[in-house]
């Protein structure tokens, strides 16, 4: 039988993200350290 994509769902969920993982973005966020060396980009991460 063949499967109707086309019916609507009755409502979505909304998803939000877990604190942890906000946490784990913020503190990578702060240790990458970009530096502009002429045409050249170098990216370091402080752990």
């Amino acid at each position: 039988m063949a499967k109707l994509y086309s019916k609507r769902k009755l409502a979505t969920q909304k998803m939000l993200p877990k604190k942890e993982t906000l946490r784990l973005i913020l503190q990578y966020s702060r240790a990458l350290n970009i530096v502009k060396f002429g045409n050249v980009n170098f990216d370091f991460i402080a752990n």
